[in-house]
């Protein structure tokens, strides 16, 4: 019987760290202590009532609270720093025990690279089946985080619905959505939840999705994604908010700068949530940048990125949550060279601070445009990623002392036990092309971006996520109709 592989974590042992145990400490008080003096912005009535009630100072025709440092740390000293993803399948289950990095595909694009004709065109709901089928196949992809693109083939008030039922549908991994920014949305996404496990109880147990949210930066939060989010912790859901702020726009132009922004507007809705549901899981969230100085867009895989992802891993650790990091989003309009150098260079950094999760594959253009291909060939950037970061194992097995005695001056190693044990450690590609220039040219000069398409092609017609069970499904469905009929007016 055909089984797909199995998910293949990121285990890191080379540490690489930007900032000194001073430099995080003088960033956590600036944050407290903007956090205390400035506040953050909450426009929500809900939010601010509970805040309000544990000692925040709240400015409610402004929306804005003020967090006293003792607050914030009593809040968030309740959060859990381990616990576990859960898979539709529990094969596919993720601890979050600071051992392992987990990659992610990305989200929430809104156009795609037509597999077959190449044409830019909007995304659809099959455009996320198709895609969670792919993450489900290749075992560096640990979860589905998006959906990838957008379901804009169904009604705008239910789409992320109709997105988590494909992405439910298509894989059997671990699904962290990103478009659930509504009270009663959420509360629908949970009975989605909680049909796949069975029961409340048993989702408290084995959280099967859990929910991403974007700060509005600098010192902001929505009041959908806020309440969104207490619905989520309420049933137990992993629950986490994603500031992406700027250098020179939402942030200071200054590095340090922006990660005081980031770690506010990761940091203050973890504190709401910790004093409405204590001990929920939550975890931290970012994708901070620069902006481009030339257009005033979002970069996308610049220098900057790199250091601000391995210096915000740095600052999660200090508060023992974890961290999803934004990770191989890369500018390129295309699957090309610059892709290539941005994603190996922006997954690199966050695996060597031992980031717990990461994500940005497939996605290109800033995270606009879906491409199959690129989702094949950032999965080879992440071998070579978790190849390169296990480092180097030294001991009585490794050294080989007695292998290299047996075979001598001017011997060869290929037909000993030792290499046929440990052949398999050595890193192949599955796209990358080492062929000889002859069998190359004979063989049609195939590039990476066709090797890709040939793959994203195979696993599309030969890959058969395990499917749902037919009452699951068909109860999936009556949640959606039900959402429709309450939720479209």
């Amino acid at each position: 019987m055909y089984q797909k592989p199995r998910i293949r974590p990121i285990e890191p042992h080379l540490r690489l760290d930007v900032l000194t145990d001073d430099d995080i400490e003088k960033i956590h008080h600036g944050a407290l202590e903007i956090m205390e003096d400035v506040g953050v912005r909450f426009p929500s009535m809900k939010v601010l009532d509970i805040l309000h009630d544990a000692g925040a100072k709240v400015d409610r025709d402004k929306m804005v609270a003020k967090l006293p440092p003792a607050l914030v740390m009593e809040a968030i000293k309740k959060a859990p720093a381990q616990y576990t993803l859960a898979g539709r399948d529990s094969r596919d289950d993720l601890l979050l025990d600071g051992k392992h990095c987990y990659l992610s595909t990305d989200g929430c694009g809104i156009e795609v690279y037509d597999l077959e004709t190449g044409v830019r065109r909007s995304s659809t709901k099959k455009d996320i089946a198709d895609s969670a089928a792919m993450a489900d196949y290749l075992d560096v992809i640990a979860f589905y985080w998006g959906p990838m693109v957008s379901a804009q083939d169904v009604p705008a008030e239910i789409r992320s619905l109709h997105e988590i039922e494909a992405c439910m549908s298509h894989t059997t991994k671990h699904i962290q959505t990103e478009t659930i920014i509504s009270e009663p949305v959420a509360r629908y996404a949970v009975e989605l939840a909680t049909v796949i496990v069975g029961s409340k109880e048993e989702l408290r147990k084995r959280p099967v999705i859990s929910v991403m949210q974007c700060a509005v930066d600098p010192l902001g939060q929505d009041k959908g994604s806020l309440e969104a989010s207490l619905v989520a912790a309420e049933a137990g859901i992993p629950t986490g908010f994603m500031p992406m702020p700027a250098c020179c726009a939402t942030a200071p132009a200054s590095l340090a700068g922006n990660l005081v922004v980031t770690t506010i507007d990761a940091l203050a809705p973890l504190v709401a949530i910790q004093i409405a549901y204590p001990g929920a899981p939550v975890f931290f969230a970012a994708a901070p940048t620069a902006m481009d100085l030339r257009t005033g867009g979002y970069t996308g895989g610049g220098p900057e990125d790199h250091l601000l992802a391995l210096a915000f891993n740095q600052i999660c650790e200090f508060y023992h949550i974890p961290l999803s990091m934004g990770a191989f989003a890369t500018g390129a309009k295309e699957p090309d060279w610059q892709a290539g150098v941005d994603n190996s260079l922006a997954g690199l950094m966050p695996v060597l601070s031992h980031t717990a999760m990461l994500s940005g594959v497939g996605l290109l253009y800033g995270s606009r445009i879906l491409s199959f291909q690129q989702i094949v060939m950032d999965s080879e950037i992440a071998g070579i990623i978790g190849k390169i970061a296990a480092g180097i194992e030294v001991g009585e097995e490794t050294l080989a002392l007695d292998v290299i005695k047996k075979v001598g001056i001017g011997g060869n190693f290929l037909t000993e036990k030792h290499t046929l044990k440990h052949m398999r450690d050595i890193w192949q590609p599955k796209v990358f092309d080492r062929s000889t220039y002859n069998t190359w040219e004979a063989q049609g000069k195939k590039s990476a971006f066709d090797k890709a398409t040939e793959m994203a092609r195979w696993i599309l017609a030969n890959h058969k996520p395990i499917p749902l069970e037919p009452g699951v499904a068909q109860e999936l469905r009556r949640i959606i109709e039900a959402a429709q009929r309450d939720l479209i007016k």
